[in-house]
């Protein structure tokens, strides 16, 4: 492979179209999983209870998608969980009890963990270094797309159909077909080799690596977590910060709103336009990590989330309270896009090259665990002290975050691009 471009073509069919399959499908029905449960008799807190179990799912379902992956195959885990998606699909559908419907959510995040970490460890294995943050970016960036589309979706389905359901018989749609795409398509495992191993690591020595961390045995999940420890939990936590960061801004942007007395479509509005800011850099996040290096986009990525925070800490009381609203929501928007595939293409930078799935299935967890912590710290610090001081405090993770990239990024993750597109040795 000679150009990012070419990476595009190969792989486009078979990695990003199902990707956005999916989560088109998924940001359809996201939206409804708390109304839906409401409608079942569910209160306002056991709603969030099982819109939570989604992301619950998804955290307890990385490990065994890692072992998933190392044993079957990328294809063959996207297939099964595409299949077990639709049975939780239909099983949303057809809950006759809140409990049913929960477990259903439940189902459908596990399943999305395995979706999402086969595609990871294939891009790992099979894009070159070269081209590795642009291609993990427009991974990254078509998820978003699908998570960005779907609530517009939703929204024309309700207005055809007026019934909370249109939109899981939609996803139910999208991932039989996401199914057939992958399993009767040609096979990208077949038609494209895995990249040439560099050598081996039996151990994380904590030594500088330039490119991969490669490993000559296929082991199991958790002596793979043993044996990057280091890693795991050097550049890991930094990562599992830019989560926590960016799962905040979720749920901290529409309570400001709220707060400020807002009504529901101006916050919808404000909220609506940092997503499609985040969404129009996704791109530029990728090319800044293959031409400069991942810290020159974590970095500003980090200081811009961290101090929008920390700024709008300060605003909640001033006579433009609305104002700085919408103009740190728009910089949040910016952090967010500019930090789009980094999480990914760390991972896959710091993997074993023969055999990534476990340790993905670890990074992965780590990372999700970031995000659904996040929202409980946000809601645990404005029932004790203020709304404002949540803010603050993600602000202060946001910036911890930034120190830990500065300091372990170099050590883990390769600094330059080589200029033939190979791996460096």
């Amino acid at each position: 492979m000679s150009s990012a471009s070419t990476v595009l073509r190969q792989f486009g069919p078979m990695v990003y179209l199902p990707t956005i399959l999916f989560s088109l499908g998924e940001g359809a029905v996201i939206p409804l999983i708390p109304v839906i449960a409401a409608n079942m008799g569910a209160d306002v807190a056991g709603a969030a209870l099982v819109a939570a179990a989604l992301v619950v799912g998804q955290l307890c379902g990385n490990l065994p998608a890692g072992w998933a992956v190392a044993r079957i195959g990328e294809r063959f885990t996207m297939v099964i969980a595409g299949v077990v998606s639709m049975v939780a699909v239909l099983g949303m559908v057809l809950a006759p009890v809140l409990a049913v419907f929960a477990s259903s959510v439940f189902l459908l995040g596990f399943c999305a963990a395995a979706f999402g970490l086969a595609r990871h460890a294939f891009m790992t294995t099979r894009v070159p270094l070269a081209f590795r943050a642009r291609s993990l970016s427009l991974l990254g960036g078509s998820f978003r797309l699908g998570i960005f589309i779907g609530p517009f979706v939703t929204a024309g389905l309700l207005q055809v159909f007026g019934d909370e359901h249109a939109a899981t018989w939609f996803f139910l749609a999208c991932l039989a077909v996401m199914v057939v795409l992958v399993l009767f398509g040609p096979d990208p495992e077949k038609t494209t080799a895995p990249l040439p191993d560099r050598g081996s690591v039996a151990e994380d020595s904590g030594e500088a690596v330039s490119g991969s961390i490669p490993t000559i045995e296929r082991v199991g999940i958790f002596r793979t977590m043993w044996r990057f420890r280091g890693v795991l939990g050097r550049l890991g936590l930094a990562a599992a910060s830019l989560s926590a960061v960016r799962s905040a801004r979720q749920v901290v942007l529409p309570l400001w709103g709220v707060s400020l007395g807002l009504d529901a479509q101006t916050i919808a509005l404000v909220v609506g336009v940092s997503g499609a800011i985040d969404f129009a850099l996704f791109y530029a996040s990728g090319q800044v990590m293959d031409r400069f290096g991942r810290l020159w986009a974590a970095m500003p990525a980090m200081v811009l989330m961290g101090s929008g925070f920390l700024v709008l800490s300060l605003t909640h009381d001033g006579d433009a309270a609305v104002l700085w609203f919408g103009m740190l929501a728009a910089v949040l928007g910016v952090g967010n896009g500019l930090s789009s595939g980094i999480l990914l293409t760390l991972g896959a930078d710091v993997a074993p090259r023969q055999d990534p799935a476990p340790f993905l299935g670890s990074w992965r967890t780590l990372t999700d665990a970031g995000g659904a912590v996040a929202p409980l710290i946000v809601s645990a610090v404005t029932a004790i002290v203020s709304l404002s001081a949540a803010s603050a405090v993600v602000g202060a993770i946001g910036l911890l975050g930034a120190v830990g990239f500065i300091r372990w990024i170099p050590r883990y993750s390769p600094r330059r691009r080589p200029e033939d597109g190979s791996d460096p040795a």
